[in-house]
């Protein structure tokens, strides 16, 4: 083993040591399930601000971004990119504080509760519903994360995909399970700031290897509707293709997910002060859009790099390893920078981990405490609950291993489904539950299934169609979602009148504050 590789490997063990200590570090701070999911609602403004943009932008950030940059052109990854950052900030803008105020008048620690007990559902279907969609959408938005991991060190190591994938969703189900969610804000912080740094030390790097920037711009611009906002690159004919107003709309569309993102949503709930929250929205957006320009931009200045032959062309999904060919080849230039190397690897890790720590705590809530506790209501004990909770991690962490047990797997393709499913069957309910006082349980429960399911039918059934329907399923489940909830609550008599006494209530209380 080379003393370059062994550097590498110091940096990527470092940053895992420190994560299993942030997570055996915070295990003495849950003492019930309150302290588990939520941190007894103890974030400052900045670990809530880069722990749900962190659990936010998982593996796509540092894979997904680039690699579709790189296969594409500009087009399709930046209209994304635009409608991901007004997602961002309209989500910090009009949600947090509200859903941060209700939340805590309503006693909710999770998502499926606070809709339940918004909407006095004293039966727990809405609890329910909204448990089985967590699971549905978030075992493989996890398993594409544990993908991310095993693509990474099959291709720098020749490690073999499957052991590789394990070790690293081991670690990440250790950290989670010990320390809950606290262990999980407090290193999605680090997380993110090891993100930034791979960020701009890999990009650094790629411009230099291409041959400078001109370089990069010269080489994109020889490719058919490379650098186009209105055409997109087509690999496989080498030509250009059209990306009009519809394609546009409907990439833009992936915005409107942010809403319904229950790893997020629970960063807003859990910050101390929510009149902190104005600065976090302005942290959050602004590394939102400065950590995705890069990304995006690394793809371009890989294929320059690639075209320099500094690196090897990539296709299909090989794409995706556009940082981790860069860092390989980073690594070869002497000691210094291939530990430079090992961290950028490491925050392809942090990346991953960041998002899938968030993910699992959510999927294990909505089991553990919605669907075990409140809906079959298992009367158990703190002590039970917690073991419960973490015993529920572990069993969704071994089924999204398995999902993710094939290499070639599409980590952009995975999320992007799982983050329609979320967009749409919980974005509707939780904007209809803070800012429209006349919705009723039936209207939620309606609605939330409508969009989870219309995720299904125009990915699988309409899309393929092709022409008008070729619509990123988000957008028209959401629109369909919100439809259905406001049409059946409306048909249903609307709201109880002590519903809506207690909404009337809390929101004078809110606008108090």
């Amino acid at each position: 083993m080379s003393a370059n590789t062994i550097m590498i490997i110091i940096a990527i063990v470092g940053y895992l040591l420190l994560t299993l200590f942030i997570g055996i570090r915070f295990s003495r701070s849950n003492h019930d399930t309150g302290d588990f999911y939520l941190g007894g609602r103890k974030l400052g403004p900045f670990v809530t601000a880069m722990s749900a943009e962190a659990s936010d932008m998982s593996s796509y950030l540092l894979m997904g971004l680039p690699g579709l940059a790189y296969l594409s052109g500009l087009a399709d990854v930046a209209w994304t990119a635009i409608g991901l950052a007004i997602g961002t900030w309209l989500n910090w803008l009009i949600v947090a504080r509200r859903i941060r105020h209700y939340s805590q008048e309503i006693g909710a620690i999770t998502i499926p509760e606070f809709f339940s007990k918004r909407y006095h559902d004293e039966k727990n279907v809405l609890t329910l519903i909204a448990g089985i969609v967590i699971v549905i959408f978030f075992i493989p938005y996890t398993a594409s994360g544990f993908a991310a991991c095993g693509k990474l060190f099959s291709s720098l190591f020749g490690v073999d995909y499957i052991v590789a994938m394990i070790v690293f969703a081991a670690v990440i189900i250790a950290y989670t399970t010990l320390g809950g969610f606290l262990a999980a804000s407090t290193s999605d912080l680090i997380q993110s700031i090891v993100m930034t740094v791979a960020l701009i030390a890999i990009l650094g790097f790629g411009i230099s290897v291409a041959g400078g920037m001109d370089k990069v711009i010269e080489n994109a611009r020889t490719l058919p509707g490379y650098l186009a906002m209105n055409q997109t690159y087509v690999a496989d004919t080498g030509s250009a293709a059209p990306y009009g107003p519809i394609t546009v709309i409907s990439t833009m569309a992936w915005g409107l997910g942010y809403f319904g993102m229950p790893h997020i949503l629970l960063r807003f709930m859990a910050i101390k002060d929510r009149g902190k929250l104005v600065l976090s929205r302005r942290i959050a957006s602004v590394w939102v859009v400065i950590s995705m320009g890069i990304a995006i931009l690394i793809g371009i200045v890989g294929l320059g790099a690639s075209a320099a032959g500094a690196i090897p062309a990539l296709s299909g999904s090989g794409t995706e390893t556009v940082i981790i060919e860069l860092s390989s080849r980073l690594s070869q230039n002497g000691i210094l920078p291939a530990l430079i190397a090992g961290i950028v690897l490491a925050g392809i890790l942090a990346a991953t981990m960041s998002t899938a720590d968030s993910q699992l705590l959510a999927a294990s809530s909505s089991v553990s405490e919605n669907i075990v506790s409140q809906f079959l209501k298992r009367e158990m004990s703190k002590r039970k609950s917690l073991i419960i909770a973490r015993v529920t991690v572990i069993i969704i962490s071994v089924i999204a291993v398995f999902l993710a047990r094939d290499p070639d797997s599409n980590i952009f393709t995975i999320v992007s489904f799982a983050w329609a499913g979320f967009g749409a069957a919980f974005g509707p309910v939780v904007l209809l539950a803070l800012f429209w006082r006349k919705g009723n349980k039936y209207g939620a429960i309606f609605g939330m299934a409508a969009g989870g399911i219309m995720v299904f039918l125009w990915k699988y059934l309409v899309r393929p169609i092709g022409g008008a329907f070729n619509i990123y399923e988000l957008l028209p489940a959401f629109v369909v979602a919100l439809l259905v909830n406001i049409t059946v609550s409306l048909a249903t008599g609307g709201e109880k009148k002590e519903v809506t006494k207690e909404y009337d209530k809390i929101i004078e209380n809110y606008k108090k504050v």
